[in-house]
């Protein structure tokens, strides 16, 4: 599908948006005469704005006059006025003034619009080689060490698999090589790739997801087989750590989406929406060059009733949240299992959506099998859910992800 870097503001007839680095709230796009393109208040009280804002003809102001210096009439201003008035409306309807149609993410055509509409592909330059982590200033990064106050670090990566599972078919071997009175050694071996559905990871910007063979900074099939790994966009693009504000959302906390026991039901999707909620109940709110990430309870769920085979289903964000991603300006995104809920609820056969609009399309970069039980935790305890963010990816070169253990500390 074709990719276009991002353009200046506009207003399109499919979605009206603003590449504004701001993370404040939302803004609506504007054009010459500023009309709103998302408006939560009603058409009419809408019109009455644009009015007040693109006519100059109130009560009360001079006459218009046309040229040669003839006065408007007061029922051709009328008519004027009426027309201007029609017209901004139908571009409010053009706009998606209702700010959700344009979001829908139902067809295999959704995602390829969004993955149009969204793209940052181009952003930061043809040499650019991490994507969204630009958003993460050395600014963003005072303020994320700012956020220490407790001094409580917690990891948050699972303990990695060494028994084959329903969940995790490619484990680690750990073989112990030799004990003497001065110490020992082991090695360790993943079977298979430590990529999938149990691993602790971190996925490479470029070359791990692809679409129509080619990846975010560019780099292609013929690529990766002629360096034989990650020509672009690799793992160690991100040699250099990862350290900015981490947001938790806890998605246990989202009224009917819960069970009581405490976790996500395989196949619940957690949408745009539901972060936005989430947002509310816990006081926090994403902003640009944050990590957020999900917590749906996988692990407290695997130790209760014991793994099972991803493909039967599992709880995740929906593919809708690519626009959350974007209005935000996330740098990453993560969560407690695969990302990607499943079934993703897409008619066609696309596979990992939002994989493919994150990575590809946004250059968001991807925390898989990652575990929050004990920072939802602390969290709760502290009653915040905001807190400094680091990661080291191991410096892989031409590497497509790495094992990773990030820790948050409150």
């Amino acid at each position: 599908m074709p990719c276009s870097p991002i353009s200046a503001s506009r207003c399109s007839t499919t979605r009206c948006w603003s590449p504004s680095p701001t993370p404040a709230p939302r803004r609506a796009a504007t054009s010459s005469c500023s009309w709103p393109c998302r408006s939560a208040s009603p058409a009419a009280p809408a019109a009455r704005r644009i009015r007040s804002r693109c006519s100059s003809s109130e009560a009360g102001e001079p006459a218009h006059v046309q040229p040669g210096g003839r006065t408007m009439t007061a029922k051709f201003k009328t008519t004027l006025r009426g027309t201007m008035i029609l017209a901004m409306a139908l571009a409010l309807a053009a706009c998606g003034a209702n700010g959700q149609a344009d979001e829908r993410m139902e067809t295999a055509a959704d995602v390829e619009r969004a993955f149009r509409e969204l793209s940052n592909q181009g952003r930061w330059g043809p040499d650019d080689e991490i994507g969204a982590a630009n958003f993460i200033t050395p600014e963003k990064r005072r303020q994320a060490a700012a956020l220490v106050q407790e001094g409580i670090a917690v990891s948050l990566a699972h303990d990695i698999i060494e028994e084959e599972a329903a969940d995790g078919t490619t484990i680690l071997n750990r073989e112990v090589l030799r004990v003497s009175e001065t110490g020992g050694s082991d090695r360790l071996q993943y079977t298979g790739s430590y990529h999938g559905h149990v691993h602790s990871h971190l996925d490479s910007l470029d070359c791990h997801v692809m679409v129509a063979g080619v990846g975010h900074t560019g780099a292609t099939l013929a690529g990766i087989e002629e360096a034989a790994g990650c020509p672009k966009g690799s793992i160690h693009a991100l040699r250099n750590g990862i350290v900015t504000r981490g947001v938790l959302y806890d998605a246990t906390l989202l009224p009917g989406k819960a069970t009581a026991d405490g976790w996500l039901e395989p196949g619940t999707p957690v949408h745009k929406a539901d972060l936005e909620a989430l947002e509310e109940i816990q006081g926090v709110r994403a902003g640009s060059g944050d990590v957020i990430l999900l917590h749906t309870g996988r692990w407290m769920r695997r130790a209760a009733v014991g793994p099972w085979a991803p493909e039967s289903g599992v709880a995740g964000y929906h593919a809708d949240v690519a626009y959350f991603l974007k209005e935000r300006e996330v740098a990453f995104i993560g969560s407690d299992m695969s990302t990607d809920v499943f079934p993703h609820g897409i008619t066609d056969d696309v596979a990992y959506p939002l994989h493919q609009l994150a990575l590809v399309s946004l250059g968001v970069g991807i925390f898989d099998n990652l575990d929050f039980t004990d920072a939802a935790a602390v969290a709760q305890r502290l009653g915040r859910y905001e807190f400094l963010f680091t990661a080291a990816p191991l410096r892989i070169r031409l590497g497509m992800g790495s094992p990773i253990n990030p820790i948050a500390t409150f």
